[in-house]
């Protein structure tokens, strides 16, 4: 949670602080950390489907549902690791359990016979860390700093500079040595991010400690905090085992008989165990009247919970993105294996390169996103955050009438990767309009009692997101659609429909985006 700091710096402050350009030393700390963070993840992610399909025997469905899964769970977790962190933990510790199951995760996945417990700690693991280096991101600006947006949009650069390296790295060891030197290269990785993360805390401005504690400029956490971040690690770690080995036992529950007729009906009843396990969890977790933080006890106003409802509305809209978004990782990484012409001067591309396409165009276009971000707001011309993600959700639309030409192209033979990069072009050009303008949306708007809370419903979005990108081949599979005219369709009539939704939800956030 957002930590009790000079009125100068708190969150509920609606004073709009003098311009300044430059930005924090700390952003550049949690840019590095988090840099080796995605190169963890996004190593793994661009080996999943292809190990589990060519290594493991998966027919093409399972992998697809492997990967809607784990995705789908892995940005689910947050919920848990944001609130225990609002409550207990501050975010620094829960970044750094979070990166100490990652790690194990990853060495995991170097042993077959580990896929799922390997998957299972990545899962906790990312819950802890992903929603709560993005608050302390918001936590080094004061609130109405036109900085902040450009601020989120470098901290994405460093998210997809890791996405960059990891293909080219963790994608040639895993296909072209042993798939197990591919998941080590990525545990290495995440090693490197904790190490960053731990030396470079007095960067952080006294941001992301735990409750109550002073928030002073160069502290650090303790060897107390340190010790509890090894015991919960350990804890945790200990019970993702019990939980895989006792799987057998809970999985009637989880997939009853009657799911197995329908796999919109199965969607529909995994959703609500798990959206009814979230509402107990957030309940359960409520802090009581006479909790010793001043934020704790600071109560919520009309404008508080109307601000609360446009974080859950821009939440809702960008599953519509993410699902889209996220068949980067599934059919279009098969589609780059199985459709498209990979040789050139007498080599044969690895499919997972495709996945470094992307992040070179972040790259390449953030820095240039950043300053012109930062350049409207300080105008009369600024644009609501809320009508960027809109025209995000248009542009993609344009993604997939690519792809579905390229689909009509490719029924003859292999295509041309062209076909391919400027899809992820486009996508790049999309993502940039919505997702790091989402991050310090929901940072603005979030009441500081909730603050990282706010951030996992966020990321919980994009777990629905993320295994509805996985299952959509075999939800519309039944229907004979063509599944880029339905991702087309669905990205544009959601975006026109924000469009529109625009000028009131920018009244229900108070002068904040």
């Amino acid at each position: 949670m957002s930590q009790p700091v000079d009125p100068a710096l708190s969150p509920r402050d609606e004073t709009p602080p003098p311009r300044a350009e430059g930005h924090p030393p700390g952003l550049y700390a949690l840019f590095t950390a988090e840099m080796w963070e995605r190169f963890s993840y996004y190593g793994m992610r661009a080996l999943l489907v292809l190990y589990v399909g060519k290594a493991l025997g998966y027919e093409r469905k399972d992998a697809l549902a492997l990967y809607a899964v784990f995705t789908g769970l892995v940005y689910l977790t947050p919920v848990f690791g944001g609130r225990l962190a609002d409550l207990y933990l501050g975010q620094r510790k829960a970044v750094l359990i979070g990166g100490i199951l990652m790690a194990l995760g990853q060495f995991a996945l170097t042993q077959p016979d580990l896929l799922h417990l390997g998957l299972g700690l990545l899962i906790v693991g990312n819950g802890f860390f992903k929603p709560n280096i993005s608050v302390m991101v918001g936590s080094l600006y004061p609130q109405g700093d036109p900085r902040r947006d450009g601020a989120y949009t470098l901290f994405y650069m460093g998210i997809n500079l890791g996405g960059l390296m990891a293909p080219l790295i963790a994608g040639s060891l895993g296909q072209g040595t042993d798939w197990g030197n591919g998941f080590l290269s990525a545990g290495i990785g995440m090693v490197l991010g904790v190490l960053t993360f731990a030396f470079t805390q007095r960067l952080l401005q006294g941001a992301g400690l735990p409750p109550g504690r002073e928030a002073r400029p160069g502290a650090t956490i303790s060897t107390r905090d340190w010790v509890e971040v090894g015991a919960f690690s350990a804890i945790i770690a200990a019970l993702v085992y019990g939980g895989i080995a006792g799987w057998p036992t809970i999985r009637p529950l989880w997939a009853p008989g009657f799911t197995e007729t329908s796999t919109a009906l199965a969607v529909l009843y995994k959703g609500t165990i798990i959206l009814g396990g979230l509402a107990l969890f957030v309940w359960a977790t409520e802090p009581k009247a006479d909790a010793e933080s001043a934020e704790l006890r600071e109560p919520f106003t009309s404008e508080d919970w109307q601000r609360v409802a446009v974080i859950v509305v821009i939440s809702l809209f960008s599953i519509l993105f993410w699902a889209g978004f996220e068949q980067s990782g599934g059919t279009l990484t098969l589609f780059a294996d199985e459709r498209t012409d990979r040789h050139a001067f007498g080599y044969e591309i690895p499919a997972s390169w495709f996945q470094t396409v992307n992040p070179v165009f972040i790259v390449s276009l953030a820095p240039i996103f950043a300053i012109v971000w930062t350049r409207l707001d300080q105008s009369r011309y600024s644009i609501p955050s809320v009508a960027k993600q809109a025209l995000g959700l248009i542009l993609l639309s344009g993604g997939f009438w690519l792809m579905y030409a390229a689909d009509r192209a490719g029924a003859t033979g292999p295509v041309s990767p062209f076909w391919l990069i400027g899809v992820y072009l486009i996508f790049t050009i999309a993502e940039l309009f919505l997702s790091p303008i989402g991050l310090s949306l929901v940072n603005k708007l979030a009441h500081p009692r909730i603050a990282s809370l706010m951030m996992a419903f966020w990321f919980g979005s994009t777990a629905a997101a993320n295994y509805l990108a996985g299952m959509m081949e075999s939800i519309i599979e039944p229907y004979k659609l063509n599944l880029w005219i339905v991702l087309g369709v669905m990205a544009l009539g959601s975006g026109v429909l924000l469009l529109a939704l625009t000028p009131i939800l920018v009244r229900l956030s108070h002068g904040r985006v």
